[in-house]
């Protein structure tokens, strides 16, 4: 009778563990050294708003992350908003994609190597790292739909509503957070397709009104952001350039934040494509990486509006993390096959073929060292440069009670300069809003309105903390012409101006 298994151990023996606390280091490492960037501020100031005006600003923009949104307001509720505390959902999220990477690959390769060395490759590409430390929703659609995906599978083994719910729930959790993931269906559709002609059962065509079924249920509840982010898409993706034959080429590069990265992946890839096991599972994989990445370009290429960006299809690389574990896990079984074949010690075979599935893992983890350690300096989130904290400090250690901040509004909202520099602001520490008309919240927006007449705003401050963009040692020249007229007249020129390398912050006193 074999002794009894005390539970820890039990549970350390789950294919799922390692692979997620690695995940789960690798994510909280420095989690809090990156400064926010301005898209990380849009969600502080969303979140930490009332739920009325939560509401009312997701009818005039950012519709597509609402359901994001909601989550975040009732987690810093609880655990408040420092960096830390906004990131934190997206390294648990990650973590949870990487223990359900492991149990669809041990799923569809019935291989513990497979299994664990899919989640531990999880881990490796910068890009995930890197969105594990976000405080945006890519994290948690991308554990939405590697959930997704092993629903389906268990769907797909044994057809029942029982299992197709956990399916239509995650898809529907994955849609809600960012609607282009739902592209993954391109990629599902052709794992039916292969699922079907594999079994060939009589039993198994139910499959092809039950599948479509559960999609349309899943997509039931995302209709309405749907509908409000068609109304602004303009605002929220006209800036995304329509892409090239050239850039559907490279973007598995994009994908995993470095060439070599990618390079080191596709060997392993094409170990479970080609060696004999289960080369129909891996073909399974491929596909689910890779056509939902064809379906958005082709979509953005031949439309009017462009949804093709890396991080928007962060979701189709645990795919690759699952196939990539899958030729380790071919490897393994090649080379214990091959043992036994021969007569030879199987202890040995397979201590032998451990060995080279190890250093086939290690090699794109090598390999992505470098680009792990960009993603965690303090500007690495940032993809052009936005030194909040910088201004924020410099103000503070000026502050005197009744000073005015000024910042790029209106057309130059986008930088989200003033809430990213009043986030880092300490809470006594509250300049005077110049040339401001509304507030954000009474804007139903994620900036301040501008005032229509600068003069009119302008407030009895004596002293104002001027923010422009760029590094310049002209600040008024770069700043709207109203406004910068009537602080010549009142003010004069700055009494000091410091540039902070993506922002220039100047002091302007009328007593001097």
């Amino acid at each position: 009778m074999r002794p009894a298994v005390h539970p820890v151990g039990r549970l350390l023996g789950q294919v799922w563990v390692w692979p997620a606390l690695v995940m789960l280091a690798v994510g909280g490492y420095r989690l809090g050294t990156p400064d926010l960037w301005r898209d990380e501020i849009a969600t502080w100031t969303v979140a930490t708003r009332s739920p009325g005006d939560l509401f009312r600003l997701l009818q005039h923009i950012d519709a597509s992350n609402g359901a994001y949104y909601v989550l975040m307001h009732g987690w810093t509720a609880v655990f408040g908003d420092s960096t830390i505390a906004l990131r934190t959902p997206s390294v648990l999220a990650m973590a949870g994609a990487a223990a359900l990477v492991s149990l669809t690959a041990q799923r569809l390769f019935g291989n513990r190597v497979a299994a664990v060395g899919a989640g531990l490759l999880l881990a490796v590409p910068s890009e995930i790292s890197r969105y594990a430390q976000e405080a945006r929703s890519y994290a948690l659609v991308t554990c939405a739909i590697a959930a997704a995906s092993l629903f389906l599978l268990r769907a797909l083994d044994r057809p029942s509503w029982r299992r197709w719910a956990p399916y239509c729930l995650a898809m529907a959790l994955g849609g809600a957070g960012h609607l282009i993931s739902f592209s993954t269906v391109a990629g599902q559709v052709a794992l039916v397709a292969l699922h079907l002609w594999r079994t060939r059962s009589a039993v198994e065509w139910r499959l092809l009104w039950q599948y479509p079924l559960a999609v349309v249920v899943a997509a039931l509840p995302v209709l309405p952001v749907v509908l409000l982010g068609s109304r602004q898409s303009d605002r929220q993706l006209g800036w995304i350039p329509t892409p090239s034959p050239e850039d559907l080429t490279y973007f598995g590069e994009v994908l995993f934040g470095s060439e070599d990265v990618f390079h080191a992946f596709l060997p392993l890839a094409l170990l479970a494509l080609l060696l004999p096991g289960r080369r129909i599972q891996a073909w399974q994989l491929l596909l689910l990486a890779v056509l939902p990445v064809v379906a958005v370009w082709l979509v953005s290429w031949s439309g009017e509006t462009s949804y093709f960006l890396g991080r928007y299809l962060l979701f189709t690389v645990p795919a690759w993390a699952a196939l990539a574990g899958g030729g380790a896990g071919a490897v393994y079984g090649a080379v214990t096959g091959l043992a036994r074949r021969l007569g030879r010690a199987p202890r040995g075979a397979a201590a032998v073929a451990g060995l080279l599935a190890a250093g086939l893992l290690a090699v794109p983890a090598v390999k992505a060292l470098p680009e792990q350690q960009s993603v965690r300096y303090v500007g690495s989130h940032n993809r052009s440069v936005e030194p909040f904290k910088a201004a924020a400090r410099e103000i503070t250690a000026g502050y005197r009670a009744g000073d005015g901040m000024a910042a790029p509004l209106g057309v130059q909202a986008w930088a989200m300069a003033w809430p990213g520099v009043s986030y880092y602001l300490p809470s006594d520490v509250r300049p005077y809003p110049v040339f401001v008309a509304r507030s954000a919240e009474d804007a139903e927006d994620l900036s301040p309105a501008p005032c229509p007449q600068p003069e009119a705003c302008l407030g009895e401050v004596s002293r104002i903390w001027l923010i422009v963009l760029g590094d310049t040692e002209d600040p008024l020249g770069t700043m709207p012409p109203d406004q910068a007229q009537v602080l010549r007249t009142r003010y004069g020129v700055p009494d000091r101006v410091t540039p902070l390398g993506g922002l220039t912050l100047a002091l302007l006193d009328r007593d001097v």
